[in-house]
C-alpha cells in the first residue's frame, strides 16, 4: 500500500484518488480551500481517504500528485516535498494561468517552471495527457488486452520506476517519453494530449495502447 498526498483535489485530482483508493492505496486529499472542503469527497472515497492541509498532504504522501493551476505553482510547499516523487499532472494554459514567457517559448517545460519552486524535489510529468472521465473510464486490470497506456516524463530512473509502478496498480499501462526537457511532447495541443483516447464528448474514451501513445509522441513537433 502507498499513502498518495494530492496537492489539488479537483476533477483530475479526483480521478485519480478513487482510482488509488479502489487499486487499495491510501490517499490525503488538499485544496486551498481547506480540509472540511472535502469532507464529501472523502466520505465518499471510503477509509482510505482523509483531507489535510495542504503542508500535511504533501508530507504524508510515499508519492505526492500535485494537480493544481500553473498560476499557482509558487503557492506549493518545498520543504516538505523534499527528496519526494512528485507526480506533476499540470497543463499550462495562458488564459487562465496568465502569459509565462519562458512556457511560451521553447525554453522551458512546465514541470521544469515548477521544479523552480520545489528544487530538492523529483517530478515526474504524467496523467497530464488524459480527460479525467476517460481516466476513469479506461482503467483494466493487468494482463487485459484493452488495457490504455499513459506517457511519463522524468529525469530520475528510480521516481520512474515508482510513478510507473503506481499508474500500473491503477489500471494503466505506461509508456517512457524520456526527460523533463522532453516532456513538451506530451503538453497541450501535442498528438498525445487527448486525441488518443477520444474526445470529451465520449465520455467513455476509446483505448489507445502503447503503439499508439508512442507514435503520438513520435509527431510531436515544435
Amino acid at each position: 500500500m502507498t499513502t498518495v498526498g494530492f496537492l489539488g483535489s479537483g476533477q483530475l485530482g479526483g480521478a485519480i484518488a478513487r482510482l488509488a483508493v479502489q487499486a487499495g492505496h491510501r490517499v490525503v486529499l488538499s485544496n486551498s480551500r481547506g480540509p472540511e472542503t472535502l469532507a464529501d469527497t472523502v466520505a465518499e472515497l471510503g477509509p482510505l481517504a482523509s483531507a489535510a492541509t495542504v503542508g500535511e498532504a504533501a508530507a504524508a504522501g510515499d508519492l505526492v500528485v500535485v494537480t493544481v493551476p500553473v498560476k499557482a505553482f509558487p503557492a506549493v510547499p518545498a520543504a516538505p516535498l523534499a527528496g519526494k516523487t512528485v507526480i506533476d499532472t499540470c497543463n499550462y494554459g495562458p488564459e487562465r494561468d496568465g502569459h509565462i514567457a519562458e512556457l511560451d517559448g521553447t525554453s522551458l517545460t512546465s514541470t521544469e517552471l515548477l521544479l523552480r519552486y520545489v528544487p530538492d524535489a523529483v517530478p515526474v510529468k504524467a496523467f497530464n495527457t488524459i480527460f479525467f472521465k476517460h481516466l476513469l473510464s479506461l482503467a483494466r486490470p493487468a494482463g487485459a488486452g484493452d488495457r490504455s497506456y499513459l506517457p511519463i516524463a522524468g529525469d530520475s530512473g528510480p521516481a520512474k520506476e515508482a510513478v510507473t509502478a503506481f499508474i500500473e496498480s491503477i489500471g494503466y499501462g505506461v509508456v517512457d517519453a524520456g526527460s523533463l526537457a522532453g516532456s513538451w511532447r506530451q503538453a497541450t495541443g501535442t498528438p498525445v494530449w487527448g486525441t488518443p483516447y477520444g474526445p470529451p464528448s465520449d465520455e467513455k474514451g476509446r483505448q489507445a495502447g502503447e503503439e499508439a501513445i508512442r507514435a503520438a509522441l513520435a509527431a510531436a513537433t515544435r
